[in-house]
C-alpha cells in the first residue's frame, strides 16, 4: 500500500508539473480557472518536503533560492493578487513552479491552523551547515565582529525571534549546538519573519571545543546569565558585568543558553566574561529572568550600538526629527504641536 502511495504521489507530481509547463509555454498564467478541476485532496506534502507558510518566509525563500520548491499555494477567492503576492506569482512563473489556488479551509488544514496569510510552499528542508563550511575569520580582519552562539534553544518561536533580531542588528554569523537544539523548521522561519531563509546558520557537535578554539585565536567569549546570578558574584569565578558597561573592542562571541537552564556548566566554564541585564526594580520569585529572545534583542542592541557604523547621537537626533516631521506638519495644520516632539526637545535642552 505504501509503495502504491509513493508511485501515485510521484506520478501526480509529474502530471501537475507537465500541466503547468504546457500552460507556461502557451502564455497562460499558472493558477488560472482550469485549476478548479484539480483534486485538492492530493495536495499533501511528501515525506521529503515540508510546508513553508507565511508571506515573508515564502517570498524570501524564493528570492534566496536555497530551497527546492515543488509547489506554491496561494489562497483562492481573492479578487486579485497585488504587491508581494503578485511578486510571488511572477517569481514562480519565471521558475516554472506549479501554482495552485486552494481555498482557505484547505490551507488551514495543511498548515495545522498556523497563521499562513494565504501563502504556502512545498519546499525542501533547510539544515544548519557544518561549522567547517563557514571558513576561518581572523580577529584582525575586523575588530568589531559579532557572532551569536546558541546552546540548546528548543522553542521554535524563541529561535525564530532570536534570528530575526540577529539579522536586524547585523550579527555576522549564527552558531548552534547540534545537540538539543531546535531544527530549522517552518515555524522557526515564520517566527523569524523569513530571516531564517537568508541567514547562514551553522552548527557544531562540540560547542565547548569551538569556544575554546576561538578564545585561543583572540576572540572574546562572552556568556550570559540572569540578574539573580549577577547579585551573587561568589557563585562564579568568571567576571560578571552589566551589558550597559560592556566595551566592545574586539571580536566577540555572545553565547546564549537554554530557555530553562541557561548555559551548561561546560560551556559557561569556556566563557571569559558573563553579561547580564539588570532590572530596574525588585523582582518577585519566578520573574528574575527574561524570555531568551527578548534578552537576545536587548544584549545585541546594547553591543551593536557601539558599532563604528551605528548612527551617532547627532544622526539619531536627525533621524528622530525626520520621523516626527510628517506628524508635526499634521499637528500644526490642526493648530497644535505634537507632544512627542516637545518631550524630545525638553530632554535635549537638559
Amino acid at each position: 500500500m505504501a509503495l502504491l502511495s509513493t508511485i501515485w504521489g510521484a506520478t501526480w507530481g509529474r502530471l501537475v508539473t507537465r500541466h503547468f509547463s504546457h500552460a507556461a509555454r502557451r502564455g497562460e498564467r499558472p493558477g488560472g480557472e482550469e485549476l478548479s478541476r484539480l483534486l485538492l485532496d492530493d495536495l499533501v506534502p511528501t515525506s521529503r518536503l515540508e510546508l513553508l507558510f507565511g508571506l515573508s518566509p515564502c517570498l524570501l525563500a524564493l528570492r534566496a533560492a536555497r530551497r527546492s520548491v515543488a509547489r506554491l499555494l496561494l489562497q483562492a477567492g481573492k479578487a486579485g493578487l497585488q504587491g508581494e503576492r503578485a511578486e510571488l506569482l511572477r517569481m514562480a512563473e519565471a521558475r516554472d513552479i506549479p501554482v495552485l489556488r486552494p481555498r482557505r479551509q484547505k490551507l488551514d488544514t495543511m498548515c495545522r491552523y498556523q497563521v499562513h496569510q494565504g501563502v504556502c510552499m512545498e519546499v525542501s528542508p533547510l539544515r544548519p551547515r557544518p561549522w567547517s563550511a563557514a571558513g576561518e575569520a581572523s580577529p584582525g580582519d575586523d575588530p568589531q565582529q559579532l557572532w551569536l552562539v546558541l546552546e540548546g534553544i528548543q522553542d521554535p518561536r524563541n529561535f525564530g525571534a532570536v534570528l530575526r533580531s540577529a539579522h536586524f542588528l547585523g550579527v555576522d554569523k549564527i552558531i548552534t549546538s547540534r545537540r538539543n537544539s531546535c531544527p530549522l523548521t517552518p515555524v522557526v522561519s515564520k517566527a523569524s519573519a523569513g530571516a531564517m531563509e537568508v541567514m547562514d546558520v551553522f552548527s557544531t557537535d562540540d560547542l565547548t571545543g569551538f569556544l575554546q578554539t576561538k578564545a585561543q585565536q583572540g576572540w572574546l567569549v562572552a556568556g550570559t546569565v540572569g540578574c539573580s546570578r549577577a547579585e551573587d558574584p561568589q557563585s562564579s569565578e568568571i567576571p560578571i558585568t552589566s551589558c550597559l558597561e560592556f566595551l566592545w573592542d574586539r571580536p566577540t562571541l555572545l553565547v546564549l543558553g537554554n530557555e530553562g537552564s541557561g548555559l551548561s556548566q561546560e560551556v559557561q566554564a569556556s566563557c571569559q566574561l558573563l553579561l547580564t541585564i539588570l532590572p530596574r526594580r525588585q523582582l518577585p520569585p519566578g520573574l528574575e529572568s527574561l524570555n531568551v529572545s527578548v534578552a537576545a534583542g536587548i544584549l545585541l542592541h546594547s553591543i551593536c550600538s557601539q558599532w563604528k557604523g551605528f548612527p551617532t547621537e547627532g544622526e539619531r537626533r536627525q533621524l528622530l526629527q525626520d520621523l516626527q516631521e510628517p506628524s508635526a506638519r499634521s499637528e500644526r495644520q490642526r493648530g497644535s504641536a505634537p507632544r512627542a516632539v516637545f518631550r524630545i526637545r525638553e530632554r535635549e535642552a537638559k
